[in-house]
């Protein structure tokens, strides 16, 4: 049974809580997150779930405590990913990790974090600004029969909040933290946009052994390396030059004669051919070579990328990069499936905001009011990290137990493509449809079935139909 197994992986985690009441509440807020029909943010759980309407509270107070610990459920869920996960995707015996930002809408102005923020969008289905919070995130790359995913790892809220007047790290710095913060044991490949093409970036992955993927931002600067002096010519005093002729990185495009043609290795291409070619030029941020990678589409025109590792075939890092829009694919099953960003946790005693705001700076205010904000940013993080978990143990399950999945579906879609693994949707639809068996199953899964048991509301349908 699904449920069995998705217990099983839910027990992983079970060291990031400080009792077992939390760990409790925690499975429940998973089940109610994986299996509701409205994302209505936490009431939705308590609809689902049929449960008391003391519950609520109660589920407040469990996203507020410190008892569930973010950074041990974090470490925790990477390891869980990494064990059970059967096809983590590798290149060279790397996984690789997608990182991208994304910004969420809200409309409270007792919200810490909440700032104006501007979007870009390649199309008019985005407003260009919005009140909301921005965040960065990390997923792995995945496999599930001939499907990629982004599984998703971990994602904080970045920007909106200064509690220090002395703090002057920037996106770029809170992402290597988080890419630290998953207590990763192997080296890793970082794909990205172009936004992370930093030196700073580089540097922080090197220093771990890991290696950045990215698209090349469109002023790039690189230089050939300096010309070896011939062995007859006496050297010059001072430092041996490093640096020869230097090219703007968009002037390698129009170098048409070393362009080769192959098979398009992108991700779901089929029957499409594009040109290439490659060269290892020293790009100043960080003083070393890099692979720069230029390609020729049919249907996209011309992009550059970079490799900081020399290692890497040019057809991998088109591979690799042409992978990295699955995070954005990730950020919205995200939004539409789970309701991972859909928390309201507002703040009485908080100062209101003006409408047109920008960061919050906190270093004037009292320690009780800086520490009644972290308080409530905290509770943000944990309703996040575990909607990031529910959408990451559907994803498991589809790797692991596609046949399973789609005789439990039982619903219809117009499009079931063999050879696909299911989607998280159909995954959260077969456990939706098996979770009244799941509870009267009096197993190994008795301690959390009492649990849910015990605070099922029996004058509401919900209750009725699940206790039955």
């Amino acid at each position: 049974m699904l449920w069995i197994y998705w217990w099983n992986l839910v027990g992983e985690l079970r060291p990031a809580c400080a009792r077992t009441r939390s760990f409790l509440w925690m499975a429940l807020c998973l089940a109610g997150i994986t299996i509701r029909k409205d994302l209505l943010g936490v009431t939705s759980i308590v609809r689902t779930l049929g449960l008391a309407p003391a519950c609520y509270d109660r589920l407040l107070d469990f996203f507020h405590s410190p008892a569930l610990n973010l950074d041990k459920l974090t470490r925790a869920w990477c390891a869980l990913v990494f064990r059970y996960h059967p096809a983590i995707l590798r290149v060279h015996g790397r996984p690789v990790l997608a990182g991208d930002g994304i910004k969420v809408a809200k409309t409270g102005r007792k919200m810490p974090a909440v700032k104006k923020l501007h979007q870009q969008s390649e199309s008019n289905t985005k407003p260009e600004y919005i009140f909301g919070h921005s965040c960065q995130a990390l997923a792995v790359l995945v496999q599930a029969l001939s499907s990629v995913f982004a599984l998703p790892l971990t994602c904080r809220i970045h920007e909106g909040v200064v509690f220090s007047n002395r703090d002057h790290r920037t996106l770029l710095d809170k992402m290597l933290l988080l890419i630290e913060s998953l207590g990763l044991t192997e080296p890793v490949y970082f794909v990205a946009d172009a936004y992370y093409a930093s030196g700073k970036i580089v540097r922080g992955l090197l220093l771990h052994g890991h290696h950045l993927i990215t698209r090349v931002k469109s002023n790039s600067i690189a230089f050939f390396p300096a010309i070896p002096l011939p062995p007859n010519q006496r050297r010059r005093r001072g430092r041996p030059a490093k640096y020869g002729k230097k090219i703007k990185v968009a002037a390698l495009a129009k170098d048409q004669d070393r362009l080769q043609e192959v098979p398009s290795p992108v991700y779901g291409e089929r029957g499409v051919a594009l040109r290439f070619w490659t060269t290892d030029l020293l790009w100043r941020p960080v003083g070393i070579l890099v692979r720069f990678v230029v390609v020729h589409h049919p249907h996209r025109g011309v992009i550059l990328l970079m490799c900081t590792d020399l290692t890497l075939q040019p057809l991998d890092i088109i591979r690799i990069y042409g992978l990295r829009f699955k995070i954005e694919v990730s950020f919205k099953q995200a939004l539409r499936v789970l309701g991972t960003y859909a928390y309201h946790f507002w703040m009485a005693a908080m100062t209101r905001l003006p409408r047109r705001s920008g960061d919050q700076y906190l270093h004037r205010k009292s320690a009780d009011y800086r520490n009644a904000v972290r308080r409530k940013i905290q509770a943000y993080h944990r309703h996040i990290q575990i909607g990031l978990v529910a959408q990451g143990l559907l994803q498991i399950l589809s790797a692991t137990a596609p046949q399973q999945v789609w005789r439990s579906f039982g619903s219809w879609i117009r499009t079931i493509r063999p050879g696909l693994a299911p989607s998280e949707q159909v995954v959260a639809i077969a456990l939706r449809h098996t979770f009244p068996e799941f509870l009267a199953n009096a197993g190994k899964t008795s301690i959390l079935v009492e649990f849910i048991r015990d605070r099922l509301d029996l004058s509401r349908s919900e209750g009725t139909s699940l206790a039955a």
